[in-house]
């Protein structure tokens, strides 16, 4: 933890900011055939996936690794980018009523990996671990409620 200090990470308010956008707009624009709504809530595995969401989050913005430069366009920033744009495909097909798994997925994965990619490339291991064990959560209720 010496690496560390607390700080405020722009970019990565940003991300989350640009990843939560979608959810923001369901929640105020119902999808067709929108099996979100419709599919179970609850339990343990999504309880927890909330509190490491919330972790991630403050990790993701609010903890800063010393050794870290400024923010440049490394590989894994492309990689960030280029999952949150799938995510965003993943949304799209959602609206256009295409709920099989493909789109839960994209709707699921990518987003846990453009955090991974950032936190990586930020050197914010504390944030990895978030990520890591939010993104088992989120992946098994999406298998478990609108997969299996």
């Amino acid at each position: 933890m010496k690496k560390y200090r607390f700080g405020f990470e722009p970019w990565g308010l940003l991300l989350f900011l640009v990843v939560m956008l979608p959810n923001l707009i369901w929640f105020a624009v119902p999808a067709p055939n929108d099996i979100l709504r419709e599919g179970p809530a609850g339990g343990f595995v999504d309880s927890a996936a909330s509190v490491f969401q919330i972790l991630m989050a403050a990790a993701l913005c609010l903890l800063v690794n010393r050794e870290r430069g400024p923010l440049r366009l490394t590989p894994l920033i492309f990689a960030a980018g280029g999952c949150v744009l799938l995510y965003y495909a993943g949304w799209a097909w959602y609206y256009m009523a295409f709920t099989g798994p493909p789109v839960i997925v994209l709707l699921t994965l990518p987003p846990c990996l453009a955090f991974a990619f950032f936190t990586i490339d930020r050197r914010n291991f504390v944030a990895v671990l978030a990520v890591s064990a939010f993104t088992l959560c989120h992946l098994t209720s999406a298998a478990v409620h609108f997969i299996l």
